[in-house]
C-alpha cells in the first residue's frame, strides 16, 4: 500500500469528489437513479426505490468527510464497501448478459461493460490506500 501523505491526500479529494459529485447528481433525480437500480433486475421495484433514496446520501456524507479529513478511514471503509458490492453487481449484470447503464451519474453514465469494471476496480484501489494508511508518529 502507498505511504505518502501527499499521495493519499490526492486520493481522498479525487475520491471525495466523485462520490460527492455521483451522490448530487443522483440527488437531484431520484426517480432517474430509482430506475436505473431497478434496470440491474436484482432488487425488487420498492427496494430500488429506498436505495435511490439513501443511497446518494451516504455518498455525498463519505466524499464530504474524505475532502474534510473527518473520519477519513471510516468513510474509506465505507466506500470500499459500496464499491466492492457495486463491482459485484457489475460481474453479475456481464455474467448474465443485461444491456444497462451504470446509473453513476445520472444521464452522464455509460454503459456496463469491463472498462467501468476496471475504472472501479481503480477506485476501490485508491479508496483501500486511504483506509490502509498509516501515518507516522512525530519524533
Amino acid at each position: 500500500m502507498i505511504q505518502n501523505k501527499q499521495i493519499i491526500l490526492a486520493f481522498r479529494f479525487l475520491i471525495g469528489a466523485v462520490f460527492i459529485w455521483s451522490g448530487i447528481i443522483k440527488i437531484i433525480d431520484p426517480l432517474l437513479f430509482a430506475q436505473d437500480v431497478a434496470n440491474y433486475r436484482i432488487f425488487p421495484q420498492s427496494l430500488s426505490f429506498l436505495i435511490a433514496l439513501i443511497l446518494p446520501w451516504i455518498e455525498v456524507s463519505c466524499g464530504l468527510l474524505l475532502v474534510l479529513g473527518i473520519w477519513s478511514r471510516a468513510a474509506a471503509l465505507m466506500i470500499s464497501g459500496l464499491l466492492g458490492a457495486f463491482l459485484i453487481l457489475l460481474v453479475i449484470t456481464l455474467f448474465r448478459g443485461i444491456d444497462v447503464t451504470c446509473g453513476c451519474f445520472g444521464a452522464l453514465s455509460h454503459t456496463v461493460d469491463y472498462r467501468l469494471l476496471l475504472l472501479d476496480s481503480g477506485l476501490l484501489f485508491l479508496s483501500l490506500n486511504i483506509f490502509f494508511y498509516q501515518r507516522r508518529a512525530a519524533s
